[in-house]
C-alpha cells in the first residue's frame, strides 16, 4: 500500500531523517515509536506533503507522493491527524464532518449519513449539532479521526491520538482504530508514546532513533531488543 525508500530531511546542519525505509502492507497498523526527536512526526509531515523531502521516495498505492502540495496528497487517499487536534472550532460537528467530503461526488443525503455513521462510532451523535470548540481535548481527537475517515482515505497518519485523552474515550480509540484496517480497508501508520497501545494494535513496529530506524519486528521483538531497552532507559 504504502512504501518509503531512503527518506532523507534536514533542516539546516540538523539530519532529521537519515535514509528512512518503511512499508506498510494494505490493512495494516504500523506503530512507530522512539524518543523525542527522534524523527516520527517529521516523516508523517513529509508522508502527507506538509514537508518536501530532500531525498527519496514515498509511494501510496503505485502514485509517487512526494513533492505533491498537501491537499494533493490528501485527494490521493492521505489521511492525518495531529497530537493538537485541528478541527474547525467554529464549525458544528456535522459541518466539520462534510469539509472532508467537499470533494466527494456524492448526494447531500448520502454525505449526511456518513457523517452521522462517523459521529455515532466516536459516540459524538448526540453534539452533532454543537460547535466543535465546545469539545473536550479528547472529544475534539475523535471528532478528527471522524473526519478524517469521512474522507474514505487509503492511509491515516495518526499522530499521537492517545495524548490529552482521558482512560475512558482512549480505550474508546483503541477500539476504532483497531477495527479500521479491516471493516474500513484503510492501513494506519500509528505514532505513539504509549507503548501499551502501540504494542497492543500494531501489527509490525518500528522504533527510530536520532533520524534513523534502531530496530524493528512484533511487539515482543521490540520489547526485547537491547538497543530498544538501553535507548528508552539507558545502559
Amino acid at each position: 500500500m504504502l512504501t518509503v525508500k531512503n527518506l532523507k530531511k534536514s533542516f539546516g546542519g540538523l539530519q532529521a531523517l537519515r535514509g528512512v525505509n518503511v512499508t506498510l502492507p494494505d490493512q495494516a497498523i504500523l506503530g512507530i515509536i522512539g524518543m523525542n526527536g527522534s524523527g516520527k512526526t517529521t516523516l508523517l509531515n513529509c508522508i502527507n506533503g506538509i514537508y518536501i523531502p530532500d531525498e527519496g521516495d514515498i509511494v501510496l498505492d503505485g502514485a509517487r507522493l512526494d513533492g505533491h502540495p498537501i491537499h494533493k496528497v490528501a485527494g490521493m487517499g492521505v489521511g492525518r491527524t495531529f497530537q493538537v487536534p485541528r478541527v474547525f472550532q467554529h464549525l458544528t460537528l456535522l459541518d466539520n464532518m462534510d469539509v472532508a467530503q467537499v470533494a466527494s461526488k456524492a448526494e447531500r443525503d448520502e454525505r449526511y449519513a456518513l457523517s452521522e455513521y462517523w459521529l455515532d462510532k466516536v459516540a459524538l451523535m448526540r453534539l452533532r449539532h454543537n460547535y466543535a470548540e465546545e469539545l473536550s481535548g479528547g472529544q475534539q481527537k475523535l471528532l478528527e479521526l471522524a473526519r478524517i475517515m469521512a474522507a474514505k482515505p487509503k492511509v491515516i497518519l495518526l499522530d499521537e491520538p492517545f495524548a490529552g485523552v482521558n482512560p475512558e474515550l482512549a480505550q474508546m480509540l483503541i477500539g476504532i482504530i483497531r477495527d479500521i484496517p479491516t471493516q474500513h480497508g484503510c492501513a494506519v501508520i500509528l505514532v505513539s508514546h504509549d507503548l501499551t497501545s502501540i504494542y497492543q494494535l500494531s501489527h509490525h513496529i518500528i522504533v527510530m532513533n536520532e533520524g534513523a530506524i534502531l530496530t524493528e519486528g512484533d511487539a515482543a521483538t521490540v520489547k526485547s531488543d537491547p538497543a530498544v531497552i538501553e535507548a528508552y532507559l539507558g545502559a
